[in-house]
């Protein structure tokens, strides 16, 4: 996997993290709305390319932004928009995420006596059941995280057949692959592997079963336009909520202005 600065002369290399934002912004798709959370600044990328290839659509809406958000009361109002219909995506990641689609945000062992306590769920089990499209993703891509099943289940993937349910996973990417989630047979399917990493790999990391086609698709690299409103249209609307990761990954300094007024 290319590891490029964003100011190198080849504008053919990459970051991971930019493949990842090229395929998240691939699964939102013409969603109306997509919403994204605390401590995302993966999904937050895809967003936004997302918004700039469809022209303002959808609109984005980033928790801890002034300028980025249809919000004017943070959280409360994230969950009246959903619950209304007025969310089309979401992003959700947890300590644990099973092959079902379970999500632990809770703990690992024993509830009583936990190895692990994590942060909390944070009405994620909500968000799950209402926003028609979410999407899962985890960076590190290991039996520890990726398990059989669950220690607890903080947000169900499935629900029984008589539950009226409109939202829930449609898939799980990693810094290794990308799983469709088939909300049928309730389980994964590998939809590509991501450039530098092999099926073979990824049987070896992932801790529950998976369905997958005879020939498993390298995920798409980014093309040189992508790469080009990721570093140069993007970027300088993340340093306002993730400055970090904006001058990490590509350099963008926070006085830098948004280049866009959307």
């Amino acid at each position: 996997m290319a590891t490029a600065s964003p100011n190198q002369t080849n504008q053919n290399e990459f970051r991971t993290e930019e493949l990842l934002a090229d395929t998240i912004a691939g699964l939102i798709g013409d969603a109306r709305h997509a919403a994204i959370g605390v401590a995302s600044p993966i999904p937050a990328t895809a967003a936004l390319l997302a918004r700039e290839r469809g022209g303002g659509r959808p609109y984005v809406s980033l928790l801890g932004s002034r300028r980025l958000s249809f919000f004017t009361d943070g959280g409360r109002e994230l969950f009246d928009c959903a619950g209304q219909g007025r969310i089309d995506v979401f992003f959700l990641s947890g300590g644990q995420i099973d092959g079902a689609g379970n999500v632990n945000l809770v703990s690992i062992g024993d509830y009583e006596h936990p190895k692990v306590r994590f942060p909390g769920s944070f009405g994620s089990g909500y968000l799950y059941y209402v926003v028609p499209k979410v999407i899962l993703f985890r960076l590190e891509h290991t039996r520890r995280t990726l398990v059989e099943k669950v220690d607890f289940i903080s947000a169900p993937g499935t629900s029984p057949d008589n539950v009226y349910r409109p939202g829930g996973p449609i898939a799980l990417i990693t810094n290794r692959c990308l799983f469709a989630f088939d909300r049928e047979r309730r389980r994964f399917r590998l939809a590509s592997v991501h450039p530098g990493h092999t099926v073979e790999e990824i049987e070896e990391h992932t801790g529950f079963a998976f369905d997958r086609p005879a020939e498993v698709p390298v995920t798409p690299a980014p093309s040189p336009e992508t790469l080009r409103l990721l570093r140069t249209v993007v970027a300088p609307h993340l340093v306002e909520v993730y400055p970090k990761f904006a001058a990490e990954v590509f350099g963008i300094d926070s006085a830098e202005p948004a280049r866009t007024g959307r």
